[in-house]
């Protein structure tokens, strides 16, 4: 069993030594290091940590607020890990995952942080309220002058911007990707994902969904295998015989024809999708005059 920490600190100036000597006396043989405010979503370094942790191996922390930066958060990156047989230990905090007893904790101590946090926010709205009502104006003089360095670091920053949010939203989709993919295909998947999703969020797409997926793996948070061809499945033997009997029961449809009715029906390709083009029915009522359902072929 593996013993990998992670440290946090805010900004440059400050130091992660006390707690990487904590997390080395607690038998981490590797700690990883991050210079990012706990509120940032995007913490490329903590993200492929998370990825490249396996079952057996333990996460550790100085205390749980370098890990977390809400308790939805919190929560969900451990159900995450606990489902990949990760666990999960805090130092400075009484959590074990391998227990009730740590859970419980563990959700008590996450509703405080995220109470903290609550307050944070309200006061910094109220903040930004008060500059409006005394006509602060916003922006960025060297945007409005089309400066091409300003606009290159808004360009970067709309990038960065873009990985954060799928790292925002990674544990409603990535976990099923990594069960499913890639013994399953695409469409599957996707279905898969948005059934998870709460009432009101934004569905995926099968594309939207793939260049998520791409951009982890370029970013070494996902596993490339993710991305691999879904292995090709011979239809059921349902659909040859609902071929064949659509077939008996109008001979003079033709291949097209029957392709229609079986998209009508929703029902899958070999390839997982719902459009059954002549050449797919062909070979479908193929099989079925081989297993002797059908003696006339489509036309």
């Amino acid at each position: 069993m593996r013993l990998i920490g992670y440290a946090r600190v805010s900004t440059e100036e400050q130091s992660t030594s006390a707690q990487t000597d904590a997390l080395r006396a607690a038998g981490c043989a590797e700690v990883v290091e991050e210079r990012a405010s706990g509120g940032n979503r995007a913490r490329p370094v903590l993200a492929r940590l998370l990825a490249r942790l396996r079952a057996g191996d333990t996460l550790v922390v100085a205390r749980i607020d370098r890990l977390a930066r809400s308790l939805s958060h919190l929560l969900a990156v451990i159900e995450e890990l606990r489902g990949r047989g990760v666990h999960f230990r805090s130092l400075g905090d009484p959590i074990d995952t391998t227990s009730p007893q740590g859970v419980f904790t563990l959700q008590v101590l996450g509703a405080a942080a995220e109470f903290e946090r609550a307050l944070i926010r309200e006061r910094t709205l109220a903040g930004l309220a008060a500059a409006r009502s005394r006509g602060r104006v916003g922006g960025n003089p060297a945007l409005r002058a089309r400066d091409p360095a300003a606009r290159a670091r808004l360009a970067a920053g709309r990038r960065a911007a873009a990985l954060a949010a799928l790292i925002a939203e990674a544990e409603d989709w990535l976990p099923v990707v990594r069960h499913l993919r890639p013994a399953r295909p695409w469409p599957e998947v996707v279905h898969a994902v948005n059934a998870r999703l709460p009432p009101g969020r934004r569905r995926w797409t099968e594309a939207r969904l793939v260049r998520a997926v791409r951009r982890f793996v370029a970013e070494g948070m996902a596993e490339p295998g993710l991305l691999s061809p879904a292995p090709r499945r011979r239809p059921p033997d349902r659909l040859m015989a609902l071929a064949a009997g659509i077939a008996r029961g109008n001979p003079a449809l033709s291949l097209r024809a029957i392709g229609a009715e079986l998209t009508a029906l929703r029902e899958r390709t070999p390839r997982g999708g719902l459009h059954w083009a002549p050449s797919s029915v062909a070979h479908l009522l193929a099989r079925a005059r081989r297993a002797g359902l059908l003696r006339d072929a489509a036309t």
